[in-house]
């Protein structure tokens, strides 16, 4: 684990020409810890292109290598040669997930259900976060949880004899939760059961299905779905598997070619699960020019490359119901709400309060220290825009370990009056680390700041 031990990287953006050129973003990262994940317990070999290297996603390849899978990289794939269903082997030593909240909530449910010890440790801002969302269901199924401080790392888990299958309703919208669930069935006589109100990104179902589990998904008439998994079942190895382009990334290059004037960019081979997709069809709302061209499938999921033009946005009210297809591009639309034509209000953000910082408390302080007229709630945020952005920059804005605010700040500082500069910019490695080179690759211009 590297980034959070190094001195602290101040950023700066300025304005400078149109954005222009075409560009792939990495692999998506909820599927590429995934990939890890299944790739390491199925039977036989998978070969992964388009992985996302970032640190979250390779700690949790290095937790499976931990457990016995085989991971080498060759070239640009990455080998795994998984340990087939119900055969990992307990960790020598603790597994440590850095800043990776996905990876480790998913290990946590994955490894659940075996009669060993397994110790989960990250860093100081992982150790913040709550896991009892994710611990509370293995309890049913009989896991045992010790941890120094209620339900965060460093904690240790230890299974039962034999797990016991349960139904659970995930009591809010977290493909986390629903996905570590699942993960346990894997390894748990009979049919494990998750009901989900509310339907969350559903690459986890998507991917079983894809490696062979028994998994069944139905959708009743109020829309909640009821997913029910086989559990003790083979999973076999894909060789050929292509991790799409992660749409939280594409979301930062869209929104820059949308902002900066003349602006025509291209990002190749995003992923466009409708699950994922609720920051574009909140930009098309407000009137955003963003064509998705040559639309295809990969691995089971629907990938497209966006044509995106500089366009002149204006603000819309954004309904609680589609945040889970966006909860991590509220940053990166605030900074797009920051130019838009009158006001921009969004809802159902209490979910943000609990990420790697308080979210939206660190988003509506870089809009202030950016003199962007705002009104923050519990789980609200209205922002009134600047279509020119004439008046706004100048701002400093601390990132609090944040990658994604580091990133939304910077793209706000390529199109505003005065430049914008992060009080740290090292943390962006953990999700995006091209992110600098393709902004640079565009046309546009980050350099060190004061």
């Amino acid at each position: 684990m590297t980034g959070h031990a190094a001195a602290p990287r101040p950023l700066q953006s300025r304005r400078t020409g149109a954005l222009s050129g075409r560009v792939r973003v990495p692999g998506d990262k909820s599927i590429s810890h995934r990939a890890f994940l299944f790739g390491g317990l199925a039977a036989g070999r998978t070969r992964v292109t388009g992985l996302l290297e970032g640190e979250d996603v390779i700690a949790t390849g290095r937790a499976m290598r931990q457990m016995g899978a085989r991971i080498e990289r060759e070239g640009e794939a990455w080998i795994i040669d998984g340990v087939g269903n119900g055969a990992l082997l307990e960790p020598d030593g603790v597994l440590d997930f850095g800043n990776a909240g996905t990876g480790s909530r998913l290990t946590m449910g994955l490894v659940g259900p075996y009669d060993f010890t397994t110790t989960f440790v990250g860093d100081a801002s992982l150790s913040r976060r709550p896991m009892g969302r994710v611990l509370d269901p293995l309890r049913q199924m009989g896991v045992q949880v010790l941890a120094r401080s209620k339900d965060r790392l460093p904690l240790s888990i230890r299974g039962p004899r034999v797990a016991a299958p349960i139904e659970y309703r995930v009591p809010m919208a977290s493909a986390q939760v629903k996905s570590a669930v699942l993960l346990a069935g894997l390894n748990t006589p009979g049919v494990t059961t998750v009901i989900e109100p509310i339907m969350t990104r559903d690459h986890t179902e998507r991917m079983l299905d894809g490696f062979g589990a028994k998994v069944s998904v139905e959708t009743d008439a109020s829309g909640t779905r009821i997913i029910r998994l086989e559990g003790q079942g083979e999973l076999k190895g894909v060789p050929d598997f292509v991790v799409p382009g992660d749409p939280s990334s594409a979301a930062f290059l869209v929104v820059a070619a949308l902002l900066v004037p003349g602006s025509d960019v291209v990002i190749e081979n995003a992923l466009m699960n409708p699950t994922r997709t609720g920051l574009i069809e909140t930009l098309r709302e407000m009137g955003a020019s963003i064509e998705a061209v040559n639309p295809r499938l990969s691995g089971g999921e629907e990938v497209a490359d966006l044509h995106v033009r500089h366009s002149a946005l204006r603000g819309v009210t954004v309904p609680a119901s589609r945040a889970p297809s966006m909860i991590d591009e509220y940053p990166v639309l605030a900074v797009a709400a920051a130019f838009a034509e009158g006001e921009t209000l969004m809802q159902g953000l209490d979910e943000l309060r609990v990420k790697e910082s308080d979210r939206l408390a660190a988003v509506a302080a870089g809009l202030k220290a950016n003199g962007v007229v705002h009104e923050e709630g519990e789980d609200w945020l209205r922002v009134t825009g600047r279509p020119d952005g004439s008046g706004l920059g100048g701002g400093r804005v601390e990132t609090h370990l944040d990658h994604r605010i580091a990133m939304s700040f910077l793209i706000m500082g390529l199109a505003s009056q005065h430049p914008v500069s992060v009080d740290d910019a090292t943390m962006i490695a953990t999700s995006f680390p091209e992110f600098e080179g393709l902004i640079a690759t565009l046309g546009g211009e980050l350099q060190p700041a004061e």
